[in-house]
Formats: C-alpha cells, structure tokens, sequence
C-alpha cells in the first residue's frame, strides 16, 4: 500500500505556493479529496499557510530547504509527486530535481528557463528513467496554454483531415493581468546567465534547444511589427516565446514527431487591424527591444530586482486576480493548404489565479490519471506527458477552455 502523500506544495509560504494550497485546500472543501502537504523552510510559516487557507490542523508540514539535500531526498520520498514554486529554479531548483529523479517522485514546476531545462533534460533524463520519476517542466501560464493548445489543434487536424498541421501560429489576442514575480525574476536570473555563459545564449536563441539531437527547420521570428494575414492583425514579439515555442517543439520530439520533422511555430501578440493595431504593435516592439537592452546591464538587473519584483508573500489582491483573463488564438495550415483555428482561454489573471490552478490541476493528473506504463520516468513536457488528459482535466476544473473555431 502506497503511504506517501498524494502532492507536497514546496515553497507553500511564498505567494504562488499559498495559491496553489488554498486551491488544493478548496478542491477537498468542495468533496475533491486530496492527500497533500506543504514544505519550506520555516515551519512556523508554513503553519500559518495552513491556518490562512482553512486546511485542518493535521496537515503534514514538512521541513526542507532548497540547499539541504538530506531534507530534499526526505521530502521527495513522502509524496507521489511534488510542487515546486521556488525560482528561480536555476539558482534554487536543481537540488529537489535531482532528489526527485533520484527517488523515484514525480515533479512539476513553473520554470520558464530554458538553458537551466536543457541541463537538466542532459543530467536527470537518465537517472529519472532509471527510477520512474516523472520530471515535468513549465506546469503554469508558461507554457501549458501554449504546449496543449498546439496538441489540441493538431489532434482535431488529424481527426478531421488525416494529416497534420505543418504550420501552426500561435496569437496572444487578450491578456489582462500581471506577469508573476516569479516570471521577472526568472527574467532577470536567466539575463545575467546569458550575458556570462555563451551556452545559456545559445540555449536561449536556439528553438530546438530542449531537444538534444535533433534539429528542425529554421523557425520563424521577427522583432518589429508585422501584420499577419492569417490572423488579420499586426502583432509584435511575445516575451514568453522564447521559453513556449521551445516546449512545443519538445513534445512534438517526445510524442516521436507526429506533427512532422520540418514542423514550424512562433508565438506573437496580436494587436488589432487598422492604424490602431499598427501603432499598438510598433509600441510593443520598441518595448520589448528596449527590456531586451536593460535586461542585459548589471545595474538595471540590480534596481528592477530592488524596485519592480514583489516583496515575498506579495501579489495581486483576490479581485485583481478574479477580474484578470487571457485569449490565446492558434492557426494551422497543413501541406495541403488546409487551415484550422482553434482558440485557448483563461478566468483568471494569468501569472498567478490561472497558474495556480494549472499547476495544482496538472499534478493531480499526472498522479491520478496517467498510467506510468505509458508515460515512464524521464523528463517531459507537459503536453507529451499528460496530453490531451490535461485538457480535459482543465476544462472540468481550471477555467481553461479549448475550442475549434467555426
């Protein structure tokens, strides 16, 4: 009999962590029962989680730093999978990865870094296939909006033409809400990385960068504003591109590359049509230029890190998370010139109400709903790993909806 805990929310005491309990904590309110804990470093905090989101005064805390890697190997061995919002995960992650993949524990996160993914696909794919631990990367708003809205379009392609979608654009329509704290600080970590490690850069341009040996067509980008006909919008640059478009490519390489080798995506912000749509594009293309440039100096790092990120255990009130959405439009063309458009949604703002949900949700269905004899151990992608199950999951559960256009 399997005595672990189903999940363990590690890092419950930072913002996004306290979410994702009062989410699990509501899911056993409403008779969706969970075996679940919480962890971090201070258990007196942790205490005061438990007592925030109403969970009873049983619930397991468990004492563990993310440097502490005897707690770590503790932790991992009393849960069947394990949360973790502690980033930037490439300062603080790697050492609960490798217990995790050690021991046998599913994992998932909210990482959006992909130099620090591409290393840890190289040094914990082997020893988590070895245990059966499932490592799950970008389990929040980055990238599971993304990675299962191109699966969804391309399972309805092939179910409705036989083929895929050898093309696939992906068009951010509406978003409204805060990236998270987490996000800029990941920003920032991932920035002073690439200005001091040449393979983080390359990791950081290169789209196949999360799919060691092997590499596709030349993939579409851009920095300035450019109308898309397809989407009858000018669009600019998305700033989570870089760590999105890379995850999809991924789960096409794990599923063994249904959507083709020469499969090409890219991801931008649609504005508009018209002067109005125009001139909204060119202003956030001139901003993402201009946060590419201060990202890249030391002391605009320092004062953003000092000034813009949220204190800890801060975020947008309850309304501002309720009040916030986001759109999120694909549209696939296959060889034969066959289009198909599908579009992804959100109730709630997307850096913390929606992640916070996403990330509980798809722990659940990895643990619950996904038989390990066909998603062994290894690192995956949360579309190769939970697929379609997930999307279900989600549209039951977490105010995500997936819809074929007419």
């Amino acid at each position: 009999m399997d005595t672990r805990l189903e999940v363990v929310v590690f890092g419950a005491t930072g913002f996004t962590g306290r979410l994702v309990a009062e989410y699990l904590q509501s899911s056993c309110a409403a008779g969706r029962p969970v075996a679940w804990g919480m962890s971090g470093r201070d258990l007196a905090k942790l205490a005061q989680v438990r007592d925030q989101v109403g969970a009873p005064s049983s619930l397991p805390l468990i004492r563990a730093d993310a440097s502490d890697t005897a707690a770590l190997a503790a932790l991992a061995a009393q849960a069947r999978v394990v949360i973790s919002t502690v980033g930037p995960y490439q300062l603080h992650g790697e050492p609960l990865v490798r217990a995790c993949a050690a021991g046998g524990t599913d994992y998932v996160d909210l990482c959006g870094e992909p130099a620090w993914m591409a290393k840890m696909i190289r040094a914990q794919d082997a020893p988590a296939r070895a245990s059966g631990a499932r490592i799950v990367f970008s389990c929040g708003f980055d990238s599971i909006p993304f990675d299962l809205g191109v699966l969804f379009l391309q399972e309805e392609a092939r179910r409705r033409f036989g083929a895929p979608l050898a093309r696939v654009r992906g068009r951010v329509r509406a978003m409204k809400g805060s990236f998270s704290g987490g996000t800029v600080a990941s920003a920032l970590a991932t920035a002073a990385a690439v200005r001091r490690d040449p393979e983080a850069a390359r990791a950081m341009a290169d789209p196949f960068a999360l799919t060691p040996g092997f590499r596709g067509p030349r993939q579409p980008w851009s920095g300035t504003a450019e109308y898309d006909e397809a989407a009858k919008s000018w669009t600019a640059p998305f700033m989570m591109a870089t760590i999105n478009t890379k995850n999809v490519h991924r789960t096409n390489a794990l599923l063994g590359h249904p959507w083709g080798e020469d499969f090409v995506y890219d991801e931008r912000v649609a504005t508009g049509d018209g002067e109005r749509g125009a001139s909204r594009a060119r202003k956030l293309a001139r901003v993402d230029r201009l946060l590419g440039t201060l990202l890249g100096f030391g002391p605009t790092r320092v004062l953003l890190r000092r000034f813009a990120l949220p204190k800890p255990g801060e975020g947008p009130d309850r309304e501002t998370r309720e009040r916030g959405r986001y759109a999120i439009e694909f549209i696939g063309d296959t060889a034969q010139g066959k289009r198909l458009r599908a579009t992804v949604t959100g109730d709630r703002d997307p850096g913390y109400g929606s992640t916070s949900k996403i990330i509980a949700e798809a722990a659940l269905c990895l643990t619950r709903d996904v038989d390990r004899r066909t998603t062994r151990g290894g690192v995956w992608t949360p579309g190769a790993a939970m697929g379609m199950t997930l999307v279900r999951r989600l549209q039951e559960r977490a105010g995500v909806a997936f819809a074929i256009e007419k």
